[in-house]
């Protein structure tokens, strides 16, 4: 299996604070990595790091130390274009925020924000992104609606078409389901099966359940440190840690 990603001692500080700690773990292309674990131990900071989100805190005292390969290119290395590099590794955040437009307008904003003015090329990538998110049946005959109408499942999938529709090659999901109801929630997540067959997906799950059902290579964190990771079929089932199998049988966390 090809690796999407090379993460190599990485560790990760807000001051004092160690979100990270020497985590290396290889990431493979087109499928479904897991990054999971209670509150606080470092899975929402270790998936910003992908694609340098981290860089946007307003922290004095941020400091990574390690490297993060994408394709073997440290994406820390001096002259790294990060805005084609948040372009390549796009992100869908836990809370749906469509932009105040139309359902249209939300696929298309960041395309012409990047010059394209074809119609039929913009009209090609909505149908396209909609579709690979499972939303183009329940609102192609309304894609000139505000997109503040839909529900807040649609939303979700709207967000992640909106990142589709950019034609990244790694898709970032931070908790994207935590907000919704069982039923959006298997929408999502018979998506996520569905695209990476294309795409090289990274996620925060909601649960540890949803890691199960989703997971190709899961990662276990705790307390800042990378405990344990394998393929979800097995990690889920037999795991080698101690501390792994007492957080999946339900023991803490």
């Amino acid at each position: 299996m090809v690796n999407k990603f090379s993460i190599k001692n990485l560790t990760f500080r807000y001051g004092d604070d160690v979100a990270l700690r020497d985590v290396t773990v290889d990431i493979p292309e087109k499928a479904i990595t897991v990054l999971f674990g209670p509150s606080h131990s470092g899975k929402s900071t270790l998936l910003r790091c992908l694609n340098r989100l981290n860089d946007l805190i307003e922290h004095e005292k941020i400091k990574l130390e390690g490297q993060v390969l994408l394709d073997g290119h440290d994406i820390y290395a001096p002259g790294v274009d990060v805005t084609e590099l948040r372009r390549r590794v796009g992100m869908v955040f836990a809370l749906p925020i469509p932009l105040p437009m139309t359902i249209r307008d939300n696929l298309t904003y960041g395309l012409r924000m990047r010059g394209e003015r074809r119609s039929a090329r913009l009209n090609a990538l909505v149908e396209q992104s909609l579709r690979q998110a499972a939303l183009w049946d329940e609102v192609k005959d309304r894609l000139d609606e505000p997109a503040i109408r839909l529900s807040g499942g649609q939303q979700q999938r709207l967000c992640l078409a909106r990142t589709l529709a950019l034609e990244p090659e790694v898709v970032l999901l931070d908790n994207p389901t935590s907000g919704l109801d069982p039923l959006s929630t298997a929408k999502v997540e018979a998506s996520l099966q569905v695209l990476k067959a294309d795409y090289t997906i990274v996620l925060v799950p909601h649960s540890v359940q949803q890691a199960a059902r989703i997971a190709d290579l899961a990662v276990f964190l705790l307390g800042s440190e990378l405990v344990e990771f394998g393929p979800g079929s097995e990690l889920f089932i037999t795991p080698h840690d101690k501390r792994t199998e007492d957080y999946v049988t339900g023991r803490f966390g």
